[in-house]
């Protein structure tokens, strides 16, 4: 059995966030060394005292040349060890003039005419970009100043949790 496999309900209160913030490091580590990825944030409700946070939400800032399969392996990555916890993730996609591009694809073949139930707006218009923006969008004022932002420097904007202000000293290393 995997290390990343763990019941949900065998997690004691709490541990599953740390478990959520665990991936999201992992996550974040891998991300950071693409190329064209420009910043990683964390967003939603895992920035609360909620103990039982729906999912973890990040947000990557990337350059128009940035291939995204790579970015979305990563997320996949995530999304799987989260849904192994009964929880899911979501890593939003930013230009780096702010305008919210999408999601990353979920699907490991993206391409046009691949998936009948792809929702995506220009499916495959961009591989791996899933422009769902009917459903689901990021307001400006969210990108341009995230409540924390991880990489490429640690900036707080807003107050924190005792768990998650534990969890950034160790990324504040990547800030170089």
């Amino acid at each position: 059995m995997s290390a990343d496999l763990v019941r949900y309900d065998a997690l004691p209160v709490g541990a599953l966030r740390a478990k959520l913030l665990e991936f999201s490091a992992r996550f974040v580590a891998e991300a950071r060394t693409l190329q064209g990825v420009t910043r990683i944030a964390v967003l939603g409700s895992i920035l609360t005292q909620k103990p039982d946070p729906k999912d973890i939400d990040l947000l990557a800032t990337v350059t128009e040349t940035c291939d995204l399969a790579p970015l979305a392996r990563c997320a996949r990555r995530l999304q799987g060890r989260a849904q192994g916890l009964n929880h899911s993730a979501d890593v939003f996609l930013a230009s780096p003039e702010g305008q919210y591009l999408g999601r990353t694809c979920h699907w490991r073949d993206c391409r046009p005419g691949v998936r009948a139930s792809c929702d995506a707006i220009r499916c495959g218009g961009r591989p791996y970009l899933h422009d769902d923006l009917n459903d689901v969008t990021v307001p400006v004022a969210l990108i341009a100043a995230p409540p924390l932002e991880l990489w490429p420097a640690v900036i707080i904007r807003a107050t924190l949790p005792p768990d998650i202000a534990a969890w950034i000293e160790g990324m504040e290393s990547w800030a170089a």
